[in-house]
């Protein structure tokens, strides 16, 4: 599942080709991904767009009347831009913009989400959506305020997007790798000096995999990874076997070394 790195990276990739254009038309090639009915997206047709940002793991495009195209790519989810009207394989919706721009969503599982919000809408998800992982404003305390009702363990705590908002199951594990926190420790009980590691951990795994996604465009830094899909290889940092483990019916990969407390 794309997670904060590449959907920051295909946010700025979209930017890069539609920011000042205006919506011409939309095409459905599957329609289970349009949450509103398609006479709520014909709304945006001949309005410009104002720009393409990231909130939490969505993609919102924002027109001239702040109206927003919000899109999930879930699972399988991408980009394809091109200057002819040609589908790309596994194509599901089409959009043109002026100057010859056709952006294609494409989802080789169809299991993307795309809503409408008109101007003046409230935000449906923003009440459930914690502080963004990249957020300057985000720093121990404050995080650790977020840890301090939360008995489950820390690396499900991290998944948990009304927490803190971005983190997915790689870089969970990767951030707790990096401060050298056992996966399964409780979330309320990691002090604040723990906390400011995780913190560091976190922002140094993203930045590392934002550089990746942004050379590649997309798609996750596997080969850059410290634990993560890297079960009985030697870790990067002590040498001892990576572990895997389940929580919460999801892969956590971690060195039983490095991350003993």
């Amino acid at each position: 599942m794309p997670e904060l790195p590449e959907v920051e990276a295909a946010a700025r990739f979209l930017h890069s080709q539609i920011s000042g254009r205006t919506l011409l038309a939309v095409t459905w090639l599957h329609r289970s991904l349009l949450r509103n009915a398609a006479a709520d997206v014909d709304t945006l047709i001949g309005h410009r767009v104002a720009r393409v940002v990231r909130v939490a793991k969505w993609q919102e495009i924002v027109f001239d009347d702040e109206s927003v195209l919000v899109v999930h790519f879930r699972m399988t989810g991408d980009w394809a831009v091109t200057h002819r009207p040609d589908p790309p394989g596994h194509a599901r919706a089409h959009f043109v913009f002026s100057g010859a721009r056709h952006v294609w969503l494409v989802d080789p599982r169809v299991l993307s989400r795309i809503t409408v919000r008109r101007s003046g809408d409230v935000d449906p998800t923003s009440h459930r959506i914690g502080p963004d992982a990249l957020d300057p404003a985000l720093d121990a305390p404050a995080l650790r305020a977020q840890f301090a009702s939360r008995r489950a363990p820390i690396k499900q705590v991290l998944l948990d997007q009304s927490v803190i908002a971005g983190i997915g199951n790689i870089y969970a594990a990767e951030a707790l790798w990096h401060a050298r926190i056992n996966p399964w420790a409780p979330a309320q009980r990691l002090t604040l000096a723990r906390v400011r590691r995780l913190l560091d951990g976190i922002r140094w795994t993203l930045a590392l995999a934002l550089d990746e996604a942004g050379r590649h465009r997309y798609g996750t830094a596997t080969g850059r990874l410290a634990v993560y899909d890297r079960e009985g290889q030697s870790c990067r940092r002590c040498g001892a076997p990576v572990a895997r483990t389940t929580q919460g019916q999801r892969s956590t990969y971690w060195c039983r070394r490095c991350q003993r407390s």
